[in-house]
């Protein structure tokens, strides 16, 4: 397994074969159904709990960090195996979410696969790295498409200064990882963004916070940036994110065949739109986000 535990989680997932953590962190359960239709039409409901764990970032979660971050860029033009390789060696910062130790005679093939990972870089100490600048001219050429010249002049203007110094936020995980995870994610990240700081190691100190979250509307609505109350965010606890940016826009991903399920796989599901959202927070908004997170997501 990945180096050592920093807290406690447990959760449930739809569908054991997606599962997502590793890293202790506090209790979270999640309940949902599964369907088995290969035998039988008939819908069976299942009752599924996983014991998930965080751990810090090591050389073996490689492949399984590249595929999440695949999940959230999709076709985009981004170096996701230069960007896994920068996350790995930045491992003070950050965790993988894994399942919990297996009984050995349980069937998973693979216990030790990554489902989860969460992480902070500082765009402006990286100025030049090449996954660095393609995520910045991502940002910046859908912004130019489909902002007010006063949106992207912000995005430019943040992105561009120096002095003030951006991190991007990247929090990924199956799709049916419960949110409550969320909450000792971001604790841990604080903390070790706060210890970074202290002893001058990369991205401790960032003044604003990118986030890129993946987002949904229904497919009936086709209005290229939909407003808040339109979207559904696939990690539900980036709305509170969404809330204290000072920027944010969206832009659709609806030619690079992803898919957007909200967490039910049944065959009643709404066909959805997928869309990305892109956030600037301040960070020094980040304890009014953690507050929400601990009103809405402790158990």
């Amino acid at each position: 397994m990945a180096s050592s535990a920093k807290r406690r989680a447990v959760g449930t997932g739809e569908n054991p074969s997606e599962k997502d953590s590793d890293d202790s962190l506090d209790e979270g359960l999640y309940d949902s159904g599964e369907e088995d239709n290969e035998d039988s039409e008939e819908e069976i409901n299942e009752e599924v709990t996983v014991d998930f764990e965080a751990h810090a970032i090591s050389d073996n979660d490689f492949s399984g960090i590249k595929k999440l971050l695949q999940q959230l860029f999709l076709k985009a033009h981004v170096n996701t195996s230069e960007l896994t390789d920068v996350i790995i060696q930045q491992n003070h910062i950050g965790s993988v979410i894994k399942q919990a130790e297996l009984p050995d005679d349980s069937d998973d093939e693979d216990p030790d696969e990554v489902f989860g990972v969460i992480s902070i870089l500082n765009l402006t100490e990286r100025k030049g790295v090449e996954c660095v600048e393609q995520i910045k001219e991502l940002v910046l050429g859908q912004c130019e498409k489909l902002c007010s010249a006063g949106v992207l002049e912000q995005f430019e203007k943040v992105l561009h200064d120096s002095s003030q110094s951006v991190g991007l936020l990247l929090s990924e995980r199956f799709i049916n990882v419960p949110p409550q995870i969320a909450l000792p994610l971001y604790t841990q990240l604080l903390k070790e963004m706060s210890e970074a700081q202290r002893t001058n190691k990369p991205s401790g100190k960032c003044h604003y916070g990118l986030l890129i979250s993946k987002t949904c509307q229904e497919a009936k609505k086709s209005i290229p940036g939909p407003p808040k109350e339109e979207l559904m965010f696939v990690n539900a606890e980036e709305e509170f994110f969404y809330e204290q940016a000072v920027a944010k826009f969206n832009y659709s991903v609806q030619e690079e065949t992803d898919s957007c399920l909200t967490g039910r796989w049944s065959f009643d599901d709404v066909p959805m739109k997928p869309f990305r959202t892109v956030c600037l927070i301040p960070m020094d908004r980040m304890p009014v986000i953690m507050d929400k997170l601990k009103e809405h997501l402790t158990l």
